[in-house]
C-alpha cells in the first residue's frame, strides 16, 4: 500500500480512499504459492482448501476527472503489478456527478 500511495502522490492524485475487504479471485492462490515453494507434493496439497478461503485485501477508491483516467489506471499498475496472482484489479465506472459538502462546489473541480 505505500508504494501505491507514493506513486498516486507522485503523480498528482493523492486523494483516494482505502477500505479493508475480504475477497478472492478466479485463481487458487494457495495451491500457487504451495508450488511456487516446492510443495505441491501429495502430503502438502492435503493442507490447502479445496476451495480458497477470503483473503484480507485493501480496496482504493479513487475518483478522478476522465483527463487523468489513464494517468491513475497506468499509476495503479506500475506500483502493483507483479505478475503473480493477486495483483488486483482496476474497475473504471462513470461518474455522474460530485459534491463538495464544505465548500458547495460540484462538478470536476470537486476532484482536484
Amino acid at each position: 500500500m505505500a508504494e501505491t500511495k507514493a506513486a498516486l502522490s507522485e503523480a498528482g492524485l493523492p486523494s483516494f480512499t482505502t477500505i479493508p475487504v475480504l475477497g478472492r479471485g478466479r485463481g487458487h492462490g494457495d495451491k500457487e504459492k504451495a508450488a511456487r515453494l516446492g510443495l505441491d507434493d501429495p502430503e502438502s496439497e492435503s493442507f490447502i482448501q479445496e476451495t480458497p478461503r477470503l483473503k484480507s485485501k485493501r480496496m482504493i477508491i479513487l475518483v478522478v476527472t476522465d483527463d487523468k483516467k489513464e494517468l491513475a489506471i497506468q499509476t495503479i499498475i506500475k506500483a502493483n503489478q507483479t505478475g503473480a496472482s493477486g495483483d488486483g484489479k482496476i474497475i473504471v465506472t462513470d461518474t455522474i456527478e460530485s459534491f463538495g459538502v464544505r465548500t458547495g462546489d460540484s462538478g470536476d473541480k470537486t476532484l482536484d
